[in-house]
């Protein structure tokens, strides 16, 4: 069968692997649109530090069941379109005892621990299938990144009452976004430096944007919420800047999300840690609730699935697109791989 593979940072090529053989309780997938995540870019540029090349990237995935083996549930069958669960879980550690197994002190996400979906089949246990009628393969192979965001929320404990900014309106921020207006039904402030991915963000469920790089943050921030600051700030960007920003504004007794991670050391101003007696959270990949949540929110069609795919690529054109967009990343929301 036929893989992409990082043989090395800003090295994509194409190679043939021997088709993977299910064991009892596993589901042979046959992978149908995979999407380009944020971490295979990084990984491209030699920025992914758990990347260990060589390595088939991929983790967004809309596949169909190929075939099932002894064990699994026989209401799964054949022919099914689904989303997979693509981290693993150790169930010793303490994340795991905690039941916060999305944190796993060992997990191995695939195309990034380990081998991905950007290739024609994979196997994973029954228990990771993801499963709706109802959803399209594009629409199947947005459910992960989305989740991403829709924990962020959960982490930031929002609620209706809360006003919530989100930092970035990337393919991550978007799941941030639509978790805290579509499901909490928060009042959402948007930010980026792009009209374009701002507009997006309105159609995701934000009530205001603000472009950063043409208007001043702290002063908008203050005009919108009456000078209180928001309720919660989610980072979904990864710079010094942004990180510090989400100390700076976000109101007293506030809450703080993390969810991107910056690539260089950031030096904090730690009073208003104290002073605003703030709640500073991390968040790490995402549950299956989480994977549920966007499952019925996409159901729903009050997401903006077809404006989130900047571009859909045949598995021919998947190197020279990630390519492109390593030269260009702020053109591009989502890439989808047809394979």
């Amino acid at each position: 069968m036929k893989a992409i593979v990082f043989n090395r940072a800003n090295e994509i090529g194409q190679v043939e692997r021997t088709e993977p053989q299910p064991q009892p309780g596993e589901v042979l997938w046959r992978i149908r649109r995979a999407g380009y995540c944020g971490s295979d870019l990084n990984a491209f540029r030699g920025l992914n530090p758990v990347m260990k090349y060589p390595c088939i990237p991929g983790h967004e995935i809309g596949a169909t069941i190929e075939s099932v083996t002894a064990g699994v549930p026989e209401k799964f069958k054949p022919g099914m379109a689904v989303t997979v669960l693509p981290y693993t879980n150790c169930g010793k550690c303490s994340a795991c005892l905690s039941g916060r197994v999305n944190a796993c002190r060992d997990n191995q996400t695939l195309g990034v621990q380990r081998d991905g979906a950007l290739t024609e089949f994979i196997c994973t246990p029954w228990q990771k299938l993801i499963y709706s009628p109802k959803l399209s393969l594009a629409e199947l192979a947005l459910v992960e990144p989305l989740s991403i965001g829709f924990h962020a929320v959960e982490r930031g404990r929002v609620a209706a009452r809360d006003t919530v900014c989100v930092l970035g309106s990337g393919m991550i921020g978007l799941g941030a976004i639509a978790g805290a207006a579509l499901l909490r039904q928060a009042r959402v402030i948007a930010v980026d430096v792009d009209d374009a991915k701002l507009q997006l963000a309105r159609r995701a469920g934000a009530a205001e944007v603000i472009n950063s790089k043409t208007e001043s943050l702290h002063e908008r921030l203050q005009e919108l919420t009456s000078g209180h600051g928001p309720n919660v700030i989610i980072e979904a960007v990864g710079t010094e800047q942004t990180f510090l920003a989400a100390i700076d504004e976000v109101g007293f007794a506030g809450r703080v999300v993390y969810v991107g991670y910056a690539k260089k050391l950031v030096a904090y101003e730690t009073k208003c840690f104290l002073l605003k007696e703030l709640d500073i959270l991390g968040s790490r990949n995402a549950a299956r609730r989480n994977f549920e949540e966007v499952t019925a929110v996409l159901e729903s069609g009050s997401y903006p699935v077809n404006e989130s795919i900047t571009r859909i690529v045949s598995f021919a054109g998947a190197g020279q697109a990630m390519r492109d967009w390593s030269a260009n990343p702020a053109l591009v929301t989502k890439i989808h791989v047809e394979v």
